[in-house]
């Protein structure tokens, strides 16, 4: 396949990075995929006089066709292997993989390099993936980093469309999907240093302990963010501009806005898509003097002696003269039996990631609001049939979404409806059962996948009653950000803002920041500080998060 001459000219500046010569070696036969990905490999070869194409023979051929490594010449434990064509959402990890096998250092922290070189044991890994998913690319450029950095671990990313066979025997039916020396080592985003950390506890190793014992030692910052999506990453930036002491905690930078395909009404910016949007949010929050705490989920919160101090899961405690609380929301489940049971096994959240996996099954889209009528749309183009199931009487979805449904053969909707239970066999989903909401006899529809699309929920368990919450879950807040806590503020989905909106929640960050700010003004001065110590400019070509643009025809934008 010839790649877009814009995308060709892009790859070609990025392979001049190159400082080692690297090898592409293919395994192919004579099917279409083969040549396609041949074509591909031979136009690569084509941009870099560091770069050769061969084919693979005899006991050097893969098991899995096409597929194809990328090695350093001379040294072929520094290698990472693809089984498929990585373009849409993948062409950036292929990118990365030539760049990193070619020795171009990532920009990942020194510690968790570090830790990385140091895992003991042999681990292979494969990771199932499919072009469209956003969630992908993040799991598949670590476990490529960490095959080029640690030659005992190994690492193969395949594509589950091009092999339907394999993955469905491996019970894959939810992308990203990581497989461990051959058994399942985990499912759904995650990031870096969160798999290093299961690795090396895997392995006997106590990283765990030693990020807990590392984090201890921080002193009270004076604006402590708790989240990493939009309302947080505002509220870091307008912070950290005042030139006080900024931090910000958050299990994964983006939040909610990595798991959004097409991003269309955010003011100013056309069109963008979630992955791209998070790694520029997070790009703009490095570039301020914002203490950033990864992979830590926060879990308890309480207040004494000036402080506010946020309990985590790993035991660590971080503490702020004020805290912006900016956890977002997360996908509504149906809280019926079996959901639990099948999640990642038939019961899914994200139909652009998953859905290529239930090519030509039939499916059922629980919700009937804009974002599950979207989702019957987009996955009736790819399923064999879809139900659409509303528990109202009426769906909720705007007039045009609910004319397109309704246009589609292989769609039948269902209104006034509930759904009771999923049902399996034990390794997948057969079924849902489905009774008339207002009473009579459940009947059990036959079916492989279930996408429910039923709204959000606040994440705020972890507070417990610590601050006031409303009967939803959220938190409650005034006009300016304040809670019912003196010095604690909150921001975005997480609150009884009614819009949840990445623009409102943006807006919401800032205001909460400002007023954390005005808190610390009138009760105690901040510190002297520049309003900027200087900005920190990424270098390099290209770096995970970072975006390359693909045109439609190619696939995605990536």
């Amino acid at each position: 396949m010839a790649l877009d001459p814009n995308l060709a000219t892009q790859l070609t500046a990025y392979l001049e990075n190159l400082r080692e010569p690297i090898e592409l070696v293919a395994t192919l036969d004579d099917g279409a995929k083969s040549t396609e990905l041949d074509e591909l490999l031979v136009e690569i070869e084509g941009m870099s006089e560091m770069i050769t194409r061969r084919v693979a023979e005899g006991d050097e051929r893969d098991e899995r066709v096409p597929s194809f490594a990328i090695t350093r010449a001379g040294a072929d434990e520094v290698s990472v292997r693809f089984a498929g064509i990585p373009m849409g959402h993948e062409f950036t990890s292929l990118v990365l993989a030539l760049l990193q096998v070619g020795g171009h250092p990532s920009k990942a922290s020194q510690e968790v390099l570090d830790q990385v070189r140091g895992l003991a044991g042999t681990h292979r890994f494969e990771t199932f993936f499919s072009l469209s998913c956003q969630n992908c690319p993040d799991v598949v450029q670590a476990l490529n980093l960490m095959s080029v950095l640690n030659p005992n671990i190994h690492h193969v990313a395949i594509d589950g469309a091009v092999f339907p066979t394999e993955a469905e025997e491996r019970g894959v039916l939810a992308v990203p999907t990581v497989f461990r020396n051959g058994e399942l080592f985990g499912s759904g985003r995650m990031e870096l240093a969160e798999i290093v950390g299961t690795v090396d506890e895997l392995s006997g190793g106590d990283s765990a302990a030693r990020a807990a014992e590392e984090l201890a030692t921080r002193e009270p910052y004076e604006v402590l963010v708790v989240g990493g999506g939009p309302a947080g990453a505002s509220a870091a930036i307008y912070a950290a501009r005042k030139g006080i002491r900024t931090g910000l905690v958050a299990e994964r930078f983006g939040g909610q806005v990595l798991d959004t395909m097409a991003i269309e009404n955010l003011v100013s910016v056309p069109h963008t898509e979630g992955p791209k949007l998070a790694a520029d949010l997070e790009r703009h929050v490095g570039e301020y003097e914002v203490d950033m705490v990864r992979s830590q989920e926060a879990a308890g919160l309480s207040v004494g002696d000036g402080l506010t101090t946020i309990d985590l899961g790993n035991g660590a405690t971080l503490s702020g003269k004020t805290v912006v609380l900016a956890t977002g929301a997360r996908w509504r489940t149906m809280g019926v039996p079996g959901e639990e049971e099948y999640r990642n096994k038939g019961v899914t959240f994200c139909p652009h990631c998953d859905g290529p996996l239930f090519k030509g099954k039939r499916i059922a889209v629980v919700g009937g609001g804009n974002s599950g009528v979207e989702a019957a749309i987009d996955l009736a183009g790819v399923v064999g049939h879809v139900t659409l199931i509303e528990f109202l009487d009426e769906m909720r979805a705007d007039d045009v979404l609910q004319r397109k449904l309704r246009s589609l053969p292989n769609v039948d909707v269902r209104l006034g409806t509930r759904t009771t239970e999923v049902v399996g066999d034990g390794s997948k989903v057969t079924g849902i059962v489905v009774e008339p909401r207002d009473g009579g006899d459940g009947e059990q529809l036959q079916l492989e996948g279930v996408f429910v699309q039923i709204g959000l929920l606040p994440n705020t368990e972890w507070l417990g009653d610590a601050v006031e919450l409303s009967e939803r879950g959220e938190v409650v807040i005034d006009g300016v950000g304040r809670t019912n806590l003196p010095g604690v503020f909150a921001a975005g989905d997480c609150t009884t803002e009614p819009y949840k909106q990445i623009v409102t929640a943006l807006g919401a960050g800032s205001t909460a920041s400002l007023s954390a700010f005005d808190h610390l003004i009138r009760t105690s001065a901040p510190t002297e500080e520049a309003a900027m110590a200087g900005t920190k400019v990424a270098d390099g070509p290209l770096e995970a998060g970072d975006q390359i643009d693909v045109p439609d025809r190619a696939g995605a934008s990536v």
